[in-house]
């Protein structure tokens, strides 16, 4: 396949898995990974690609820009096969904009990994490139179930979402508060407009109970999917065997077949290098993003 082509949509329900250009036929759903990259992150965003390539390239994969800063990032989608997105995120950029106004919050744009609700998709899993990707994605789809499972997330995230005001809102209580560097679902259950239509009855809340400290995407996921009533589900609760674990720091880690296992001997679909200050070098997982990004980078000098 040239990398100047699409990517054919991809179905697990295909025979063999059988690939084939967007379908309308019956029985098949459009599955997809959506992500968000620039050229200042270009040393996350090939290694990334590179693992996607050696583990999931069967499944099309949707580049969102972050910015204008996207020479380097238009040349990797190219490389890669990836479907760059062009359509300019007017109703994101908006709603950034306005919760979270002013020179010192140009963070706000790591709102544009919502545009992955508009996709062309039957559900996607959008992903963080701060990431590499160990197994095939394909078990992970096909799970979502109104009223039940409508929103798939890896990991949770006790700190970093709400503060301590929280407990004023019924609705804010025993829910899951979860990472959003992962998360898989469909526009059937989540869409753009929700998350619009959220802000403008309950941005008072959410301001009230978010935590500050240059979050901005992960404590507005949340507050959406909670305030909305969205059924939240732990990865390991519905794939088989799936752990919940993708956390670089992780303790207790081995590798067989070049796969990580958690220590439970559970599956590691992929592993996050969440708020790292530098590239990884000596951690259990670095080893893995090391070939990755050589790799990467010997193709992208080609």
């Amino acid at each position: 396949m040239s990398p100047h082509q699409p990517k054919p949509t991809y179905s697990p329900s295909m025979e063999n898995g059988a690939q084939g250009g967007a379908s309308t036929e019956v029985g098949r759903r459009r599955y997809g990974v959506a992500i968000v990259g620039n050229d200042k992150i270009i040393d996350w965003l090939l290694p990334f690609l590179e693992s996607y390539r050696a583990t999931n390239s069967a499944l099309p994969i949707y580049l969102i820009p972050y910015d204008d800063n996207i020479v380097q990032t238009r040349r990797a989608a190219e490389i890669y096969g990836a479907h760059f997105v062009e359509e300019e995120p007017k109703e994101i950029d908006k709603l950034a904009n306005e919760l979270y106004p002013g020179f010192f919050n140009n963070n706000r744009r790591r709102l544009r990994k919502l545009q992955a609700l508009a996709l062309p998709l039957d559900e996607v899993a959008y992903v963080d490139v701060d990431v590499i990707l160990f197994r095939d994605f394909t078990p992970i789809f096909g799970r979502l179930e109104a009223g039940k499972t409508e929103f798939i997330v890896a990991s949770p995230s006790f700190e970093y979402v709400y503060n301590d005001r929280r407990g004023a809102y019924p609705f804010l209580r025993d829910v899951l508060l979860f990472n959003d560097g992962f998360w898989v679902t469909s526009n059937k259950y989540l869409k753009l407009s929700d998350f619009i239509e959220t802000m403008a009855n309950d941005a008072g809340i959410f301001h009230d109970v978010r935590k500050r400290g240059q979050l901005f995407a992960q404590p507005l996921v949340n507050f959406v999917t909670h305030r909305r009533g969205i059924k939240i589900a732990l990865l390991p609760n519905v794939v088989e065997n799936a752990s919940h674990e993708s956390f670089y720091k992780a303790p207790g880690i081995r590798f067989v077949d070049g796969k990580p296992l958690d220590p439970d001997g559970k599956e590691i679909y992929f592993c996050h290098w969440a708020g790292a200050t530098a590239l990884p070098s000596s951690g259990t997982f670095d080893p893995a993003w090391t070939e990755y990004s050589k790799a990467a980078w010997a193709r992208f000098g080609k």
